[in-house]
């Protein structure tokens, strides 16, 4: 965050220099596997993520079960 206030919000000019690189770097046909490997990556980090909120709830059901029993 800091960087974009030291140097700037990229105009459309440098964002295009950035793409125009990208492509010369990696080629036309690489670029859908490099998003694809990076779409797959975000939907397993929020997977990993959502996975560790829904765990103490169900330590919750588990508890209340137990009382239940008592």
């Amino acid at each position: 965050m800091e960087a974009f206030v030291l140097l700037g919000m990229p105009g459309w000019s440098q964002i295009l220099l950035v793409v125009i690189a990208i492509l010369l770097l990696f080629g036309g046909k690489k670029i859908p596997e490099l998003m694809r490997g990076i779409g797959q990556g975000m939907k397993e980090f929020k997977k990993a993520t959502g996975d560790d909120d829904k765990e103490p709830e169900q330590e919750d059901d588990n508890r209340k079960i137990e009382d239940k029993d008592k």
